[in-house]
């Protein structure tokens, strides 16, 4: 499976890194991933796969778990206790770096990327740009998975409490964001062309490879010079930017606020 990647500059050095959504990704069946514990441990046990494999299938399972509580979550009603989690969700998935969005929708399904970015850029900066993100998330989101795992002993302590144990529902989903972003940055390092192959090929413009293909956009260089006097990227050319590529705008704002 291919993914677009959309990087841009959002005010001066600071960028942009987004992948762009598959409008069609929700409507792909997900019934390879058990809905119960029983038929998770069937799964386990009956078939012979790597130790990879299988924590790749646990992770799985409780992500859709996680997300069906979130969502009956936001279904509760106004002014309810569960309604007033959901609010404080919100507020801590607020403080997730964009970074780490992005490197958590590498999935390992992904065997490919192209990179549109404005011609006004460097294409070898932009690779190297992507290089240093992947490598900085391999270093980054395993030391805060290994703290994340080592919490979850520690918050699970609150369960005796009579109330939602959100300490614990709060580290267990940070254990798995770090689990995806560490895995995806493995994975974009393995698409990225590497030093070696962009310096055999310093006669091209472009450092191309066969799992990675930069592609300047016209349409992107023209709504960039929609650019405010400071050099900020006002908020309606962002949503523009997000219309054309099809990019989540909440978290393309997150950049901004950054700035």
């Amino acid at each position: 499976m291919r993914a677009r990647l959309v990087v841009f500059p959002i005010k001066g050095r600071k960028w942009c890194f987004s992948r762009s959504v598959d409008p069609f990704a929700s409507q792909t069946p997900s019934g390879v991933t058990p809905t119960t514990l029983r038929g998770l441990w069937k799964k386990l046990s009956s078939e012979s796969k790597p130790i990879n494999a299988n924590a790749e299938l646990l992770v799985d399972f409780i992500s859709d778990k996680m997300n069906k509580a979130w969502t009956g979550l936001e279904k509760a009603p106004e002014g309810s206790m569960k309604n007033k989690i959901h609010g404080l969700g919100l507020k801590l998935l607020a403080r997730v770096k964009p970074s780490e969005i992005f490197l958590k929708s590498i999935s390992k399904e992904v065997t490919s990327i192209q990179v549109s970015y404005p011609p006004s850029l460097d294409p070898r900066l932009v690779r190297r740009r992507l290089r240093h993100i992947a490598l900085s998330g391999t270093i980054l989101h395993k030391k805060y998975l290994i703290g994340s795992v080592t919490l979850l002993p520690l918050t699970s302590a609150f369960m005796v409490l009579p109330l939602p144990n959100i300490p614990f529902f709060w580290v267990l989903f940070r254990t798995y964001s770090h689990w995806r972003a560490l895995q995806g940055s493995e994975q974009l390092l393995k698409l990225l062309p590497n030093q070696t192959d962009d310096e055999s090929n310093n006669n091209k413009k472009k450092p191309q490879s066969p799992t990675c293909v930069f592609l300047p956009s016209e349409e992107l260089c023209q709504l960039l010079g929609e650019a405010s006097e400071e050099g900020w990227l006002s908020e309606e050319t962002i949503v523009e930017i997000c219309k054309l590529f099809h990019l989540n705008k909440i978290d393309v704002l997150k950049y901004r606020n950054l700035v």
